[in-house]
């Protein structure tokens, strides 16, 4: 007997896409306050090519919005803290995508203590219960460790997408072991230490012995037997730099408790706000070509909403 195909859940992790096109589109477009608009024009032209293509039923985009008040950031103060503030210019962008997403009726998900990627796996774990699949569309190799069987993650640029199988081929380690691979060669994106002198290989040759950075700290006695370069000196690091390690395994492990207000409506797309669309298209300035895709997408009548009330 067959089971039934589990619905995809498509869950956006939205700063990767407006964060690509503030650093790829030319500062040409302005708001109408004269305000760079170059993000938002990305990230529309991205939505439209999405919502086209897939026709998502059920759908989250999550937003950054923790950007110094994150829990991680209570653990490990200096998590994160090599990256420079966001200037108020892409600050102001981040809200007219978010803006943006709300008046084409897609669920926003943000939190001043939780991270995008924390909203996309709580979301996950959520509706996996209700018999859902996740579609994560991001190129980030942290969200891979949300992946289980029926789940797939999906670089939208590149055009490519893999699941939980996919997971070794990319990064060496099963979708599981994500974040204890972190936790023992650092990220350096997010200023996270890790065990110093520990890098990709011998870190993935690591779990494949022990399976997880528990029982490898539990047997490190161990280590200096293996046929692992380095391995003596390796043994010798996890023991010096035992908690620093479980700490950062805490940083680099993706919440799936994170609050997401109401979630019943199992994230079907809304209903488009014709009009709060059309006052947003009109401060932004967006073009006629971009209006009628926007309007298009979710349904509404372009020419009709060019109409005065």
């Amino acid at each position: 007997m067959t089971t039934a195909p589990r619905t995809p859940l498509y869950l956006v992790d939205a700063s990767l896409y407006v964060f690509r096109a503030w650093h790829s589109i030319p500062d040409e477009f302005q708001d109408a306050e004269g305000w760079p608009t170059n993000a938002v024009h990305g990230f529309a032209r991205f939505l439209l090519e999405l919502i086209e293509r897939e026709r998502p039923r059920h759908i989250a985009i999550a937003f950054d919005e923790a950007l110094d008040s994150c829990f991680r950031n209570a653990l490990y103060p200096a998590y994160k803290a090599n990256r420079d503030p966001a200037p108020e210019a892409l600050r102001r962008q981040f809200g007219h995508c978010k803006a943006l997403c709300s008046a084409l009726g897609l669920p926003v998900l943000a939190h001043v203590e939780y991270e995008a990627d924390d909203l996309i796996g709580s979301a996950l774990a959520t509706m996996r219960a209700h018999g859902y699949r996740g579609v994560i569309v991001s190129a980030d190799k942290d969200l891979s460790q949300l992946l289980d069987g029926h789940d797939e993650q999906w670089d939208f640029a590149r055009g490519q997408r893999w699941t939980a199988e996919g997971v070794p081929a990319r990064h060496g380690v099963l979708a599981r072991q994500i974040a204890d691979y972190l936790a023992l060669t650092g990220d350096a994106v997010d200023n996270i230490p890790g065990v110093p002198g520990i890098g990709a290989k011998t870190a993935a040759a690591l779990l494949g012995h022990f399976d997880t950075l528990d029982a490898l700290l539990a047997r490190v006695e161990e280590v200096p037997f293996l046929r692992v370069r380095g391995a003596a000196s390796a043994a010798a690091r996890l023991r010096e730099h035992r908690a620093q390690a479980l700490l950062c395994r805490q940083l680099t492990t993706i919440a799936v408790d994170a609050p997401l207000g109401d979630s019943s409506g199992h994230f079907v797309r809304g209903q488009a706000d014709a009009a709060g669309l059309l006052e947003l298209c009109d401060r932004l300035r967006f073009g006629p070509m971009t209006r009628r895709r926007l309007h298009e997408a979710v349904g509404l009548d372009f020419a009709t909403s060019q109409v005065p009330s």
